[in-house]
């Protein structure tokens, strides 16, 4: 198999070929409490820290994005805030590890300086031996979201952006790789190459939780999304593999839709069918566990076919 780029392929397209492969199965609601009365969605996959599982979620009223990221930690079946860990004033948290410091971001919104009551927003990112070391040392340009970083296995960063606009569209993605964290900066970002065909003109998507493979390409978790003709939209988890040292990449496959997990509230009618990838946990047995943000309002984890095994089979 070659990491070789088809055709660009529509949310339809996707969704037709989707249904002839393997399906996700044992979807089950995460049970949040010590929040109020607030959801809780979009949030990270576990991570460990101190011998215990730490999932980040977005916390916010139903009728608001005014929102907080908190970590939290299993009780008897439920997740509960971290005793003494940082809240902070962000959307969709990440994670990920780079020379052995935890490096932890999420979207933060201010008032847009053009658009009067409207939100601006930017990715922003914060490094730390532990969550509560964690120190802000960077942030991403204005107006970009689903702004990732990962370890590559040279020691290098892969750096994974979405532009919007003139030259992101509704939003794609690009790559380009840097020698360390301090060689992260905007222009960085804003050079980074797209990669091209990816997304229809009017569809979009962004990179969500990126994995090293053990042949060193990065198996990508991402999503992809469209609106209907009411103005609906519909979000779909997906992966695709790209190859750090030639920039070459897979085409996108699905690996969940909606109708795959439990019925539940939305935030919204028109983002009733929306699943935001949050991470995935590969659990060795030819199966993963997909966290995912549903319909703006709850979280809840499924179990899919690993979906990187077959790329970890290309020399």
């Amino acid at each position: 198999m070659q990491l070789k780029k088809t055709e660009v392929k529509t949310c339809a397209m996707l969704l037709e070929e989707f249904q002839y492969r393997p399906q996700p199965v044992h979807p089950e609601k995460l049970i949040f409490k010590g929040v109020g009365d607030r959801d809780v969605y979009n949030i990270s996959a576990p991570f460990e820290e101190d011998g215990e599982q730490v999932i980040a979620g977005r916390v916010e009223p139903r009728d608001s994005e005014r929102s907080e990221v908190y970590f939290f930690v299993n009780r008897h079946g439920e997740w509960v805030p971290r005793e003494g860990a940082p809240i902070f004033q962000l959307q969709d948290p990440f994670f990920t590890k780079i020379g052995g410091e935890l490096i932890f971001g999420g979207v933060q919104t201010f008032p847009h300086p053009v658009v009067e009551g409207a939100l601006g927003w930017r990715t922003v990112f914060y490094r730390g031996k532990t969550i509560r070391e964690l120190r802000e040392f960077a942030k991403g340009p204005d107006g970009m979201k689903d702004l990732r970083l990962i370890e590559l296995q040279d020691g290098s960063i892969g750096v994974i952006t979405r532009p919007q606009g003139a030259r992101g569209g509704r939003g794609k993605i690009g790559f380009t790789r840097i020698s360390s964290l301090d060689d992260f900066t905007i222009d960085v970002i804003h050079e980074a190459p797209l990669l091209e065909g990816q997304f229809a003109e009017e569809e979009w998507g962004g990179a969500n939780e990126p994995h090293l493979l053990e042949n060193g390409l990065v198996g990508i978790l991402g999503h992809i999304a469209c609106f209907d003709e009411e103005g609906n939209r519909h979000y779909y988890p997906m992966v695709f593999a790209l190859d750090p040292e030639t920039g070459e990449y897979s085409d996108i496959e699905l690996i969940a839709a909606r109708s795959h997990f439990l019925a539940g509230a939305a935030k919204r009618p028109d983002l009733e069918d929306v699943v935001f990838s949050g991470g995935l946990i590969r659990k060795g047995d030819g199966t993963a566990d997909l966290y995912a943000g549903i319909s703006d309002a709850e979280a809840q984890k499924i179990t899919i076919p690993d979906p990187f095994i077959k790329y970890e089979t290309i020399k």
